[in-house]
Order: C-alpha cells, then sequence, then structure tokens
C-alpha cells in the first residue's frame, strides 16, 4: 500500500438521470478529478426531454422543477466536460452503457462533440480489486459519509474506492 498513496488517480465520471428506460436524459454530471476534488453540475432539461420517473427521483433527490430552476443549458455542460477532460482525454465510469449513453445525449443536444472519451472502470481494475470492491465500497461510503446518488459525491466514491483497492493482491 506504500505507493498508493502517491499514485496518480484516475479521473471519474457519474452521471445521474431522469430515469432508466428508454426517453430518459441526465440531470446531473459529476467529476472526482485526479487530485480528488469534485464538483458536479445540474442539467436543465430541454423541451424534448420529457420522462420523469420519480422511482429515480426518490433515489437521487433531484426534482424536475429544481433542474428547471438552478440546472445549467446542455451546452454549458458539455463545454465545461470539455475544458475539463480535453487534456486528459480520458474518464471511466462504474456505469458505462448508462453513462455514455445520457453522455452522447448531452452531446448531441449541445451539437458538440466530446474532446475526450468515457471507458469503463472495469478496465482498470485487477482481479484481485474487482473481488473486493463491492465490500471495499461500502466500507468507503459509511467511512468518509458519503451521500449516494448524487454524481459528484458518487465519482469521488468510485475514486476512494479505486485508491483503497489498489495494491490488493
Amino acid at each position: 500500500m506504500e505507493g498508493a498513496r502517491d499514485v496518480l488517480l484516475p479521473t471519474l465520471l457519474d452521471i445521474e438521470a431522469s430515469g432508466f428506460g428508454r426517453g430518459s436524459y441526465p440531470i446531473e454530471v459529476g467529476l472526482a478529478r485526479p487530485d480528488g476534488s469534485r464538483c458536479a453540475f445540474l442539467i436543465q432539461p430541454v423541451q424534448e426531454w420529457t420522462h420523469w420517473d420519480p422511482k429515480a427521483e426518490l433515489l437521487h433527490g433531484i426534482s424536475r422543477a429544481r433542474l428547471i430552476r438552478e440546472g445549467h443549458p446542455p451546452i454549458e455542460v458539455a463545454r465545461w466536460l470539455n475544458d475539463e477532460l480535453a487534456a486528459t482525454g480520458i474518464a471511466y465510469s462504474d456505469s458505462w452503457g448508462y453513462d455514455n449513453t445520457w453522455l452522447s445525449l448531452l452531446f448531441d443536444q449541445a451539437r458538440m462533440l466530446p474532446r475526450f472519451r468515457l471507458e469503463a472502470l472495469r478496465r482498470l481494475l485487477s482481479e484481485a480489486q474487482t473481488e473486493c470492491w463491492a465490500q471495499t465500497k461500502e466500507r468507503i461510503a459509511a467511512e468518509y459519509d458519503i451521500r449516494r446518488h448524487r454524481a459528484g459525491d458518487d465519482a469521488r466514491l468510485l475514486q476512494l474506492t479505486y485508491k483503497a483497492t489498489l495494491g490488493v493482491d
């Protein structure tokens, strides 16, 4: 575990959405940067984004009214992501299938191309890390009192879990 403290951590990205089915869209995107800092932005839904799953709202606790009131237009969020991630060119997600779909929807709505790629977090993990991942993640969430299902906090939780599993053989 000696070198685990000094390793450059990967950038983790997490997206919360209006639901999980057809028609769902991104409502919050968050990053955990290599230095451990995190940030997140609420996304204002565009007119054609109408799907809303009350069960998803129960998980993330973000109302559609709050998104309309406090959210940033998709183009602003897409620009921010490009500004944040163009230099490293890559971010990782633990829910690549969902997050990549929602990221594509965001950039499509902004009429922009991402200047980075999103990869599956599992590509970074050894077999030993994968085996202890779920248990370590729960321990870290409790230890750091991380609120789940908010994009910035979830991204940081993934990053802390990754760091905690480094050096596991």
